[in-house]
C-alpha cells in the first residue's frame, strides 16, 4: 500500500473535479478597507531575495515560514516573533531535493495552516511547479510527502503548465486551497481546490476564479499569491497583479461564496525605496477591525527573483459605512 501512495496522490491531484463553494460568509456589512504600512521592512534581506512570508499563530507566538533565494536556489526558513515586528534569526527548514520531483530550484513560496496541533505547510516545488506538503509537530522538523499533492491539470486546461503560489485556509471542517495556475499560453490566473485531509484535493470545475485585468491594468500580465480570509460578511482576497513591465502591486477582491469574486478599487503600491517596484506575497491574520498583513517588497521589477526582496508589514483597517 505504501508503494502505491505517491501514484495515488498524483492521480488524485490531477483528476478530481467538482462544483462547490465555501461556507457562507454571513450577513454582508457595508464598508471598505483602507491600507496603512510600516515604512521599513520587518525582515531585511537575508540572501539575494527574502520574500513569500507565511505567518501562523503557533505555540503562543507567531511563526513565519518565508522564502530565501541564495542566487541559485529558493529555500524555506522559519522565524518566530512575539509581536510580528521583531523576528528572530531564521533557520532553514526546507531545501529542494534534486533527486525528487522538486528538482534543484525551489522548495519555498508556501502557506501554513495549523490543524489538530500540527503544522501543514504547502509549498511550491519543481520546474514547472507543483504543490507539495510538509508536516511538522514542533515547527522545527518537517516531514515531506514523497509526491506533490496538487499537480498539473489535463491537456488544454487553465493549469496545464503549472500549479503554484498555494494559500490554504480551514473552514467548515475542510481545507480550501487558492493557487496560481498557468496554461500553455503562459497566462497565470487563480483557482480553487478543496480537501478533507490536505493530501487528496478536488479542484473546482469552474476554475479559474479570477481573470487577468484588461489592457493597461495593474494585473494585465498575471495574477498570483492569493491570501484569503473571512470578515464582515464577506470572503476577501489580497492577490498580486503583474503589469506588462513586471511592476507588481496587490489588489483586493471580495466574494460571498469564495468562488465568484468582485475586484475592488483598492490597489496597494510600494511607497518606499525598498518596495518601489514590487509589492506582493501577502499572508494575513484577520482581527475584528483590522487585518494584519505581512508582504514581500522589492526595488527591481524582475519576473521571478533578484528583486532585492524584503518582508514588510501593513494593515487593512475596516471603515464601516454609516
Amino acid at each position: 500500500m505504501k508503494k502505491l501512495l505517491p501514484l495515488l496522490l498524483v492521480l488524485a491531484g490531477c483528476a478530481r473535479y467538482a462544483d462547490f463553494t465555501l461556507p457562507t460568509a454571513g450577513a454582508p456589512e457595508e464598508g471598505a478597507y483602507t491600507w496603512e504600512a510600516r515604512p521599513a521592512p520587518v525582515i531585511p534581506n537575508r540572501g539575494v531575495d527574502t520574500l513569500n512570508p507565511s505567518v501562523a499563530e503557533w505555540q503562543g507566538a507567531l511563526l513565519n515560514l518565508y522564502s530565501v533565494y541564495d542566487g541559485k536556489t529558493w529555500h524555506t526558513e522559519a522565524a518566530t516573533s512575539g509581536d510580528g515586528f521583531a523576528w528572530a534569526s531564521g533557520r532553514r527548514v526546507l531545501s529542494p531535493d534534486s533527486k525528487t520531483w522538486e528538482g534543484g530550484y525551489i522548495a519555498a513560496n508556501g502557506a501554513t495552516v495549523v490543524r489538530n496541533g500540527e503544522l501543514l505547510h504547502f509549498y511550491q516545488g519543481g520546474d514547472p511547479p507543483r504543490i507539495g506538503l510538509a508536516r511538522s509537530a514542533d515547527g522545527a522538523g518537517f516531514h515531506r510527502l514523497p509526491e506533490p499533492v496538487v499537480g498539473f491539470g489535463p491537456r488544454g486546461s487553465w493549469d496545464e503548465r503549472g500549479a503554484a503560489d498555494p494559500y490554504v485556509l480551514e473552514t467548515g471542517g475542510k481545507l480550501y486551497l487558492y493557487y496560481l495556475g498557468q496554461d500553455r499560453a503562459r497566462r497565470q490566473r487563480l483557482g480553487l481546490a478543496v480537501s478533507e485531509d490536505g493530501t487528496v484535493w478536488t479542484k473546482l470545475r469552474q476554475n479559474p476564479i479570477l481573470e487577468l485585468g484588461g489592457p493597461g491594468a495593474f494585473d494585465e500580465n498575471g495574477l498570483g499569491e492569493p491570501a484569503v480570509w473571512q470578515a464582515h460578511g464577506w470572503w476577501w482576497m489580497l492577490y498580486t497583479g503583474r503589469a506588462s513591465n513586471e511592476v507588481r502591486r496587490m489588489g483586493l477582491a471580495r466574494s460571498q461564496d469564495g468562488v465568484r469574486w468582485q475586484k475592488l478599487d483598492l490597489v496597494i503600491s510600494g511607497t518606499e525605496a525598498w518596495n518601489s517596484k514590487v509589492v506582493c506575497d501577502a499572508t494575513v491574520i484577520p482581527e475584528a477591525a483590522r487585518v494584519r498583513v505581512w508582504f514581500g517588497g522589492g526595488d527591481d521589477a524582475q519576473p521571478a527573483e533578484n528583486l532585492h526582496g524584503q518582508i514588510g508589514y501593513g494593515e487593512l483597517i475596516w471603515r464601516p459605512s454609516h
